[in-house]
């Protein structure tokens, strides 16, 4: 056992030391084959390089939280075509360069189904990165004024899956707005983005400081390989205030 325990550490095998005496044990017990001895070792460190895996791509996503499609309330919003969204949790869209853009109001969800979305990529052991617009915006430009701009763009380039969350809740200027057309462009059918935005694309020169031209080149990027979800329904963050009758007072008292 020791001779072994030794030859899995060289061969950077770190599970087996743990589960090999209670798998020896176990196989005893149950007679089993040779093979299906080794089977079982093996994937107990299959399992193990899986975890490690998860572990180091969800550091590197910078995922504010973890959330799942289980856990997606569907039925609080009807607007949402779920067939749609269980067909992009197949990850076809990022074999496809597809991108994928969550349009609504405050607290409908978007941020929920991006992030979901960004933990099955990393799951699949794709590198996904998240970001909001603000933090993007700050970071590049920050990394321009130090002759960095590259360095910094390698980061939102080399993920397979980019999410940026919170568009259009801030305009950008011009500065901004050529920063963030580098990105979409760098990323044009070499890699997926997932994007959520609380403007119809009508609106977006909006975001852009008015610029109706760099909007519509942006558009055209985006929305060349995508899939759009625009959700209509209320914030399921106040539905429990709903519930508690604490809009219903603050209402009252504004009267």
């Amino acid at each position: 056992m020791e001779r072994i325990s030794s030859y899995a550490k060289t061969l950077g095998l770190s599970r087996i030391p743990e589960i090999l005496d209670s798998i020896a044990e176990k196989a005893a017990d149950d007679d089993i084959s040779y093979t299906d001895f080794l089977e079982k070792v093996l994937e107990a460190e299959s399992a193990a390089a899986k975890e490690r895996s998860m572990t180091a791509l969800l550091r590197f996503a910078r995922l504010p939280f973890i959330k799942t499609l289980e856990g997606f309330d569907f039925s609080f919003q009807p607007s949402i075509d779920k067939k749609k969204v269980l067909e992009l949790a197949t990850l076809r869209f990022i074999h496809q360069g597809e991108n994928i853009i969550l349009l609504g109001p405050p607290g409908v969800g978007k941020t929920h189904l991006a992030v979901a979305l960004g933990v099955q990529t990393a799951e699949a052991c794709h590198r996904v990165y998240f970001t909001t617009i603000s933090d993007m915006i700050m970071r590049l430009t920050k990394a321009f004024n130090e002759n960095r701009l590259q360095e910094r763009m390698r980061v939102y380039i080399s993920a397979k899956v980019l999410i940026i969350d919170e568009i259009g809740y801030q305009p950008l200027n011009s500065e901004a707005a050529a920063l963030f057309f580098k990105v979409i462009c760098k990323r044009y059918e070499k890699g997926s983005i997932i994007l959520t935005s609380n403007k119809g694309y009508g609106e977006w020169g909006e975001i852009f400081s008015g610029d109706s031209v760099i909007a519509s080149a942006i558009l055209d990027r985006l929305l060349h390989h995508s899939t759009t979800i625009n959700i209509k329904g209320d914030s399921y963050r106040l539905k429990e205030k709903r519930k508690a009758g604490i809009l219903k007072s603050l209402d009252e008292r504004r009267c």
